[in-house]
C-alpha cells in the first residue's frame, strides 16, 4: 500500500492502535486518530505520544461527516464494532474501511498462518509457533495473542511467517486476507452480545479460508458439528480433516495411539504417542491434531513436530498450573472466557473440583457449563458481574454448593477453606474479564498472586 502523504485515520487506542499508529508513521501517512476516551482519561505517554505521531486526534468524540470525508482510509482496532457511528459515516463517505489484520496482510510480504476457532486458538498458535521455531523458519507469533500483526507485517519479507491467532473481531474486517494455512478448532456461542447470531458469527470465522486458492489449506475439525459445516463454504483450498475419531485417507487423526499424518499419496506419518502429550485433555488433543496438520502441510518435518509435541508445556493463563497449598492444586484457566472453554477445563480436571467462576457477560448461556459439575464439581464460588446467572443455571441443574463471592482474595481463600486434601481449586470463569480486570491475562495474574500471598500467610503462622 503506497500512503505517503496521504491521511489516514486510526479507530481505537489500545495496543493494536499503537501499533498502527507507528507503522503509518513509518509509511509517510499523515494520521489522525478517533477513541471514545477524552485526552483528559489518556495517561501522560499516550497523550504526548499522540501530540507527536498524530496530526488529529478525535477524543471522546465522533468527527464529523465533513472531517470524515477528508480521510482514504479508516482503519480498525479489533475492539471496535462495526455498528461504532464513525464506521457509519465513514461509510457513507465513501472511504475505505478496514481492520488491522487486513491492513498487515496488505503491507507484508510475509506468509500467514492463520488459527482461529471459539477456543483453543492460544494453545495451538504457541504450538505451532514453537514447531516453525524448532523447525528453522522464520516466524513470529502474533495477532490475538498479544503481539499486534501490523508490528511484525512490516518488516518481514518472503521467507518470514506469521503465526497469527485470529478472532472473529479481526476477521470482520478481512476483505482479501488469504492465509497460506488456515484452521477453525471449533465453534461454540460466544461474541454473541457484539455478532448477534451463530449464523452470523460462524460466516465470520469463514472469512479465515474465503480467499485461499487451491495451493492453500484449511485444517477442518471433523469432530466439531458447527465448524466442519463451514468448509461447505471453502470452495478452493485443500481441505484437511481431523479427528480424535476417525481415520482418513487424507487428512490428521489418532491410529492405534499414535497422532498419524495420512497425505493422500499413500504415504501415512505416525507422528508420535498421543499419551505423551504433556497438555492434558481431550481438547488439547484437537489442538495438537491441528497444529500438526498445520506444521505438516507446511513442509515441517515429522520428527521436528513430534519433538516439539513432547516437549510443549502450554501456555499461561490455560490450565496452568500454580502452586499447591496443604494438598490442595491451584489452577489458572483464566483464558476460560465463555462457557464452552470453562467447560473442557472442568472435563480435563476430571473431579474434585472447587470453582471459581464468574466476570463480564456475553449474553452466554450457563446451562451446559453448570450441567457438567455433577460428580466433579464439588463448590462453586461466583464471583462479578455474572455471578446470579451462573449461580441460577447451576440452581436449575440441582446443584446447590454455592458461594457468593466479592472479589479474588475472598475466592481463593473461600475455596482453600472449602478444599479438601487431593482437590483442585480451578479458576475458569466462562466469562470475559472486564467488570474488575483489563483483560484475562490481568485477572489470571491477580489469582496466582492471592494464592502466593495466601501460602506465605500460612505459612507465617
Amino acid at each position: 500500500m503506497q500512503l505517503h502523504g496521504k491521511n489516514v485515520m486510526v479507530a481505537g487506542l489500545g495496543k493494536t492502535g499503537i501499533s498502527l499508529i507507528k507503522v503509518l508513521n513509518k509509511m509517510g501517512a499523515l494520521v489522525s486518530v478517533y477513541d471514545g476516551k477524552k485526552k483528559s482519561e489518556l495517561t501522560e505517554d499516550t497523550a504526548q505520544f499522540l501530540d507527536k505521531m498524530c496530526k488529529c486526534a478525535f477524543l471522546g468524540e465522533i468527527p464529523s461527516e465533513e472531517a470524515v470525508k477528508a480521510y482514504e482510509l479508516l482503519i480498525l482496532s479489533p475492539g471496535i464494532s462495526l455498528d461504532n457511528e464513525l464506521v457509519e459515516i465513514a461509510s457513507k463517505s465513501d472511504v475505505e474501511i478496514i481492520g488491522e489484520l487486513e491492513f498487515a496482510y496488505r503491507i507484508t510480504k510475509a506468509q500467514f498462518v492463520a488459527i482461529t476457532g471459539t477456543n483453543g486458538k492460544t494453545t495451538t498458535t504457541s504450538l505451532v509457533g514453537l514447531i516453525f521455531k524448532n523447525a528453522g523458519r522464520e516466524s513470529y507469533i502474533v495477532g490475538n495473542i498479544g503481539l499486534p500483526v501490523v508490528e511484525k507485517a512490516i518488516d518481514a519479507n518472503e521467507d518470514s511467517w506469521l503465526i497469527t491467532e485470529v478472532s472473529s473481531f479481526q476477521l470482520e474486517t478481512a476483505s482479501t486476507f488469504k492465509p497460506k494455512l488456515s484452521t477453525i478448532l471449533n465453534l461454540t456461542e460466544d461474541h454473541l452480545n457484539r455478532h448477534k447470531t451463530m449464523e452470523n458469527y460462524g460466516n465470520i470465522k469463514a472469512n479465515v479460508f474465503r480467499k485461499q486458492d487451491s495451493s492453500d489449506f484449511y485444517i477442518a475439525n471433523a469432530d466439531d458439528e458447527l465448524s466442519f459445516a463451514l468448509k461447505e463454504q471453502c470452495t478452493a483450498a485443500k481441505i484437511v480433516p481431523f479427528s480424535k475419531k476417525k481415520r482418513f485417507e487424507f487428512g490428521v487423526f489418532v491410529a492405534d495411539g499414535m497422532i498419524t499424518v495420512a497425505d493422500g499419496n499413500e504415504k501415512v506419518n505416525a507422528i508420535c504417542p498421543a499419551n505423551e502429550l504433556k497438555i492434558k485433555g481431550e481438547h488439547n488433543l484437537e489442538n495438537a491434531l491441528a497444529a500438526v496438520g498445520i506444521a505438516y502441510f507446511a513442509g515441517i518435518s515429522p520428527e521436528v513436530i513430534a519433538r516439539t509435541l513432547m516437549e510443549f508445556e502450554g501456555v499461561e493463563h490455560r490450565l496452568e498450573y500454580v502452586d499447591t497449598i496443604n494438598g490442595v492444586r491451584f489452577v489458572n484457566d483464566s483464558k476460560g472466557t465463555n462457557p464452552d472453554s470453562s467447560i473442557k477445563a472442568v472435563y480435563a480436571m476430571g473431579k474434585n473440583i472447587v470453582l471459581i467462576a464468574g466476570g463480564s457477560s456475553k449474553n452466554s448461556d450457563y446451562t451446559a457449563f453448570t450441567d457438567t459439575f455433577a460428580g466433579r464439581v464439588k463448590h462453586l464460588i461466583v464471583q462479578g458481574e455474572t455471578a446470579s446467572e451462573i449461580a441460577d443455571a447451576a440452581k436449575k441443574n440441582g446443584f446447590s454448593n454455592i458461594v457468593f463471592s466479592s472479589g479474588m482474595k475472598e475466592s481463593v481463600e473461600k475455596s482453600f477453606e472449602l478444599a479438601e486434601n487431593g482437590d483442585v481449586v480451578l479458576l475458569s470463569p466462562a466469562c470475559a474479564s472486564f467488570d474488575f480486570y483489563k483483560n484475562f491475562e490481568e485477572r489470571g495474574k491477580d489469582f496466582k498472586q492471592k494464592v502466593c500471598e495466601l501460602k506465605n500467610k500460612l505459612e507465617v503462622r
